[in-house]
């Protein structure tokens, strides 16, 4: 699903459609599209903006998925193209290449905040307290058994491990287009795979099929593919008694009256555990800038520089309150000078 926010007036927007179908170098409002993890932090920053900016267009911001946003960005330089992308995980070399192979050679990557990649279930079903390999034997398409791999052979809980629930394994969660689904496959599930000895042998042995066992979800229905739209999985909880959710940490904080979250090898997702990666499923979350589009797209390092402001990403800012993990004020000042400085990042690992 694709949520937007259009906060513009609509003679700005009017003038937006204008340039773009004149292929004018010119428009008005920001535009940011990408990650449904980020899109409440940066929509919390369009408004604020907006609102010390009332002679300019308040931004546009969609959101498509990490993915989605990130190949809307890659697409080219020029106002048909977002000037922001959000994104829960960081940029791919692919996708670097894909920028360089369409014009866009410069770009500003900025961490804006931590995010915890939460399990979670109604505030009136059973608790889960998962460990080990737990997440990996209920959600892996397939599993060790005799003989090799064997299709994932559990219907229930607690057929992974007695004392969990004995309720259907029914886990709702981000599609592949989704930076959440890259977190939670590498953070979730390939770190709880490492927990059996036949895994982590195979690692060591065999990373490419090490990769492929740990990262694919099983398709038999125990996992569900949700869209792109975190608030929709709370909602399905509440209604599908003894179902599971994976999503961020802000939407938790939204949401607490409604859903709870299972603890993850003894720790519970909470600001502090997921800031120091004492919570195991944590990462960070950014937002990429075209620095071909500052000074030509009117207010973008403004836009830029509210985001990372105290008041918006440091302790106690208003990201904090829509449920962002701030970063230290050291590593905050280091992407407050990227910003500052316009500095291009480098081509990610492959």
């Amino acid at each position: 699903m694709t949520r937007t926010l259009f906060v513009a007036s609509s003679a700005a927007m009017a003038l937006v459609v204008a340039a773009c179908s004149q292929g004018s170098n010119t428009r008005e409002g920001i535009w940011a599209a990408g990650s449904s993890t980020v899109f409440p932090f940066t929509t919390r920053v369009a408004e604020n903006f907006g609102r010390n900016n009332p002679g300019g267009a308040t931004p546009r911001v969609e959101s498509l998925g990490t993915g989605g946003g990130i190949q809307a960005f890659c697409q080219g330089i020029g106002p048909s193209t977002p000037d922001v992308a959000n994104a829960s995980r960081q940029m791919k070399a692919s996708e670097f290449d894909l920028c360089a192979s369409n014009g866009v050679t410069d770009i500003i990557e900025l961490k804006i905040g931590y995010d915890g990649l939460v399990i979670a279930t109604a505030r009136t079903g059973a608790d889960f307290v998962l460990e080990g390999s737990d997440i990996f034997l209920a959600l892996a398409k397939e599993v060790p058994g005799e003989g090799g791999f064997v299709a994932n052979p559990h219907g229930r809980w607690d057929q992974v491990r007695p004392g969990l629930p004995a309720a259907r394994i029914q886990v709702y969660g981000p599609p592949p287009t989704s930076g959440t689904r890259d977190s939670w496959v590498e953070l979730g599930m390939a770190h709880s795979a490492e927990f059996m000895p036949q895994m982590a042998a195979l690692k060591d042995s065999d990373s490419k099929k090490f990769e492929a066992l740990s990262h694919t979800l099983r398709e038999d229905g125990a996992w569900v593919d949700s869209g792109e739209n975190d608030n929709a999985i709370v909602q399905t909880l509440t209604r599908t008694p003894g179902s599971v959710g994976v999503f961020g940490y802000s939407f938790l904080e939204q949401n607490i009256s409604e859903v709870k979250p299972a603890s993850v090898n003894g720790v519970f997702p909470t600001l502090e555990a997921i800031a120091s990666g004492e919570y195991p499923i944590s990462r960070s979350m950014f937002i990429y800038v075209k620095k071909a589009h500052i000074g030509v797209i009117p207010g973008l390092q403004e836009f830029l520089l509210e985001y990372l402001s105290d008041a918006a990403a440091g302790r106690g800012g208003y990201l904090q309150d829509r449920g962002i993990v701030p970063l230290p004020a050291a590593e905050l000042a280091i992407e407050r000078a990227k910003a500052t400085n316009q500095t291009s990042m480098s081509r990610p690992p492959a």
